[in-house]
């Protein structure tokens, strides 16, 4: 049945920061696996670093293909609450629960451990899965003005971002006092802390926040029409590639951060206030992407900032280990260059949202954003493998003194690999078709199409 939307733009700060809290819960388990899973599974959990590239790999690519899978259910979702909403709320509790369990160590045999760590590790991303999808599709129906839909972007990130800076500035130092030597233990109460923390405010982002933004057609299309849709979008296949690149730069670098401090700088003491600058750096960046957006426009200004990430990263190759300031100061002009760019992301994929729908009448918010976070995880999958087995191959072995190999290959994980991606990034970037002035046409025409003005056809 044919629906109108509420035409009500702006978005009040307090739903805003509300929907914030919500990649607030996510990111205190998102960063942990990205920056501490790693090396929690090589040095802690006892397994190797090639198996752990290889678990990454695999759970990684059949995590995307759930996304996809998840991103159709959620936009076939009907409830008195939305199509989106209810998802943050039904997944709390599971998020919370899986995310215990993975980073719990049993006393079993190698082949037994990992096979927990595949079930454990696989369970966590199916129902951060469930939830991050239809969190993220929110995005695109709390409001239908892009300019409105980038602020709210940049709450949101500033927001994981402090997720991000309480489990990455603390997190060591909580497992040292929960495990009082013993990491194992350290591990599962900090991991326990913080998952009891995520699901309070889950509940907060589902109180907080409405859906706004209803197609004005009928929406009996299939789930092949959708797919077609999804195919035909070019503005969409351009974001998948721009996904896949992002999160391979970033996952790259936060992924040997730990490896780094403890062979290569030999001072774990300063990877948290390391950690701390850097992730309020990418707070800052992500705060001036109205700004920039205003001044720029969304695919010149993550242009920019990803050409300064690309020289400050591939510098920071050539620091030696008494180069501590030289090191702190690169990575934070990297985290601010990179603080808009995954701001941006999100809010150019709630705009491919609308430019599916101005171009089929047919609006499928939860499988744009879901193929979407799919490049994502698949980014995420290939850095960690690419992490997993370059460790191996340059002769990684876990807490014993590195040889110079290993220690090189180090290091080029946390700068020139990460500069090579994001300058693919940007070549990539420069394709991207919408502009602004595109967008406020198709804006000006979904918004007559809802109010009835003019008919349902493309």
């Amino acid at each position: 049945m044919s629906t109108q939307v509420a035409q009500t733009q702006k978005i009040s700060v307090t739903e805003k920061i509300g929907y914030g809290l919500g990649d607030t819960a996510a990111n205190l388990v998102w960063r942990t696996m990205m920056v501490f899973l790693p090396i929690f599974y090589t040095d802690v959990f006892g397994l190797s670093a090639a198996a752990v590239g290889t678990l990454l790999l695999v759970c990684r690519y059949w995590d995307g293909i759930t996304d996809y899978i998840m991103g159709l259910i959620a936009d076939r979702t009907r409830t008195r609450w939305g199509r989106f909403r209810p998802w943050v709320l039904w997944t709390a509790l599971p998020f919370g629960v899986m995310t215990v369990l993975t980073f719990t160590t049993p006393d079993l045999d190698y082949s037994s451990k990992l096979i927990y760590a595949y079930a454990t590790y696989s369970g966590l991303i199916l129902v951060y899965t469930a939830n991050n999808i239809p969190y993220s599709a929110l995005t695109g129906v709390i409001s239908a003005d892009p300019a409105e839909r980038t602020s709210l972007s940049s709450y949101r990130f500033i927001f994981a971002f402090l997720g991000g800076l309480i489990t990455q500035g603390f997190n060591i130092y909580l497992v040292a006092f929960f495990g009082g030597g013993n990491d194992i233990k350290g591990y599962r109460l900090t991991m326990t802390l913080f998952a009891a923390l995520s699901v309070v405010l889950f509940v907060i982002t589902f109180l907080t926040t409405r859906e706004r933004v209803q197609p004005a057609v009928s929406e009996n299309s299939s789930i092949l029409e959708d797919s077609k849709d999804l195919i035909r979008n070019r503005p969409w296949l351009m974001l998948f590639g721009i996904g896949i690149l992002w999160v391979t730069f970033t996952t790259l670098k936060q992924g040997v951060t730990l490896f780094y401090f403890k062979y290569f700088l030999n001072d774990m003491s300063l990877a948290p206030p390391f950690m701390i600058l850097g992730l309020l750096a990418a707070m800052a960046g992500a705060a001036l992407t109205r700004p920039l957006t205003d001044r720029f426009g969304k695919k010149s200004a993550m242009i920019y900032c990803l050409a300064v990430a690309v020289v400050s990263s591939a510098l920071l190759f050539l620091a030696r280990p008494t180069d501590v300031a030289i090191i702190f100061a690169l990575s934070t002009i990297t985290e601010l260059a990179t603080g808009p760019v995954i701001t941006l992301f999100f809010a150019m994929l709630a705009d491919a949202a609308d430019y599916s729908e101005w171009k089929t009448s047919r609006r499928a918010t939860g499988l744009v954003f879901s193929a979407g976070t799919l490049s994502m995880k698949f980014g995420t999958g290939v850095a960690g493998a690419l992490t997993g087995w370059l460790l191996m191959l340059f002769g990684y072995t876990a807490n014993v003194a590195q040889t110079a190999q290993a220690l090189f290959g180090i290091r080029l994980l946390i700068s020139v690999f990460p500069a090579v991606a994001a300058l693919l990034l940007i070549i990539v970037v420069r394709f991207y078709p919408l502009d602004e002035a595109h967008l406020r046409e198709i804006e000006q025409d979904l918004a007559e199409r809802r109010r009835g003005i003019v008919g349902a056809g493309a």
